[in-house]
């Protein structure tokens, strides 16, 4: 298996994002990566108490960030599209709790113009026992959005083909 770190700066654009960005000091600052040979996003994370909702659990919109964040680094690095997310649906199974090591891995569904489908789950231990699994709509960027979104001019990045031709 081949894993390619996954870096904002590498898109052409500044982040502060709260799940993956490393120089982010108040988030989680969960590294993910490419996986080309299984075609997959995949980051491993381990919370302290800091993110817990209920007594040692990891807050569940926590989890959620973590998800959404996966599938779009899906649309970016196995569907070569800057994308939003439009519609995203949840379901806990287990929960996950903090001070324990933990896997999110993310795969294209379908691929259109102007949307992408996606899955997430989070997993733990040998066994891969689903905590969490997310499916969600992603809404494609057209080059005049992303200029917005991004907060600069990404049709001037040396790689446009990641926006929609409108």
């Amino acid at each position: 298996m081949t894993l390619v770190p996954l870096l904002n700066e590498n898109w052409g654009f500044d982040s502060n994002c709260f799940v993956c960005e490393a120089k982010n000091t108040d988030g989680l600052r969960i590294p993910f990566h490419h996986d080309d040979e299984q075609d997959r996003v995949v980051a491993e994370f381990n919370l302290g108490n800091g993110f817990s909702g209920a007594p040692s659990y990891v807050h569940g919109g926590i989890s959620l960030a973590i998800l959404d964040e996966a599938q779009a680094w899906a649309t970016i690095a196995v569907g070569g599209k800057f994308a939003v997310t439009a519609q995203t649906q949840t379901t806990f199974e287990r929960p996950v709790l903090v001070g324990r090591d933990y896997r999110v891995a993310a795969v294209l569904t379908s691929v259109s113009d102007e949307s992408m489908r996606t899955r997430a789950q989070i997993t733990f231990g040998p066994e891969n026992k689903v905590c969490a699994t997310s499916t969600a709509t992603f809404t494609v960027l057209a080059a005049a959005t992303a200029i917005g979104v991004l907060g600069a001019d990404v049709t001037d990045t040396p790689d446009a083909t990641y926006l929609r031709v409108d």
